[in-house]
């Protein structure tokens, strides 16, 4: 496999906040031409394109669900899927930003080997991206917590809507609705929301998404560090990296030798491990790299 050298970078020079973008740009461009890289991504590169983040510089305290809360309480379940009720059409109308298109672009162009993403929001699949890790699973499908059976989140939509007539033209009328991470939203009075259930053995629904003290699947854990061992490059996209899901891919990495490289607004947890650093806006970053390939 070939290595590629860290630049010429200092650990001071990583996290100096003068920076010139346009300077680290070329350098990533530079470290990226002619090697197979792998992308890790977070909620800060779909930012721009409508959804929030949980931990971006601008981003309100919230509390994220966790798997123990829905699984454990019936009116948390009933609370949470009137939100998504409501959430989900956000996030299934949001389209992909600048960053998104050319990550896609890269990997026509044969640039980049795959997308690991921490998001649920399909937008690298909507941007025509075709090799992707969702490490965290998607809003799209949702699953049986008893028999396992899997179905659409638009079939399920119907469902709710004929349980729930006019539920949503009713929660829109008492003003703006302000949308949260993963096809949630804020909403205050769900009393009289009725959840549907799995049609085929009664068991409780869940979104195929992993929940805060949820484990992520094997099997797509190992597909992630196939990626990343194959690669000459990780580049982390959008990510603060707090979590340790998407950390173990930038531990991973640089315990074998890998370089690996931050875009991200603000310092990130794989900062004093990374070979190359560009703080700034998504979109903006990564055009500024596009032009240097």
């Amino acid at each position: 496999m070939v290595r590629i050298r860290e630049t010429a970078w200092t650990p001071a020079e990583r996290t100096t906040p003068d920076d010139d973008l346009g300077d680290r740009a070329r350098a990533l461009a530079e470290l990226m031409r002619g090697a197979r890289t792998v992308v890790l991504t977070g909620a800060g590169v779909s930012t721009p394109s409508g959804i929030p983040d949980y931990r971006g510089p601008d981003s309100p305290a919230r509390t994220p669900m966790t798997y123990q809360q829905f699984v454990g309480d019936a009116d948390f379940r009933r609370h949470y899927w009137a939100r998504n009720h409501l959430g989900w059409r956000h996030m299934e109308a949001a389209r992909p930003n600048g960053a998104h298109r050319l990550i896609a672009d890269w990997e026509r162009r044969g640039l980049v080997t795959g997308v690991i993403t921490q998001n649920v929001d399909l937008l690298h699949l909507k941007a025509g991206s075709t090799r992707i890790v969702d490490l965290h699973g998607t809003y799209a499908v949702v699953v049986c917590l008893e028999c396992g059976a899997r179905r659409s989140r638009w079939t399920l939509h119907e469902d709710l809507e004929r349980l729930n007539p006019g539920f949503a033209e009713h929660a829109a009328s008492r003003g703006a609705i302000e949308v949260a991470p993963d096809a949630d939203a804020l909403l205050s009075d769900t009393s009289a929301f009725r959840v549907a259930d799995c049609p085929g053995c009664g068991g409780v629904l869940k979104p195929d998404i992993v929940y805060f003290g949820e484990n992520v699947p094997a099997a797509r854990v190992a597909e992630a560090h196939a990626l990343v061992d194959a690669a000459d490059l990780v580049v982390v996209v959008g990510s603060s990296l707090t979590v340790r899901s998407g950390y173990r891919f930038v531990r991973r990495a640089v315990t074998s030798g890998t370089p690996v490289a931050v875009v991200n607004r603000g310092r990130t947890r794989a900062h004093p491990e990374a070979a190359l650093t560009l703080d700034g806006d998504c979109v903006q970053a990564l055009t500024l790299v596009d032009a240097g390939l």
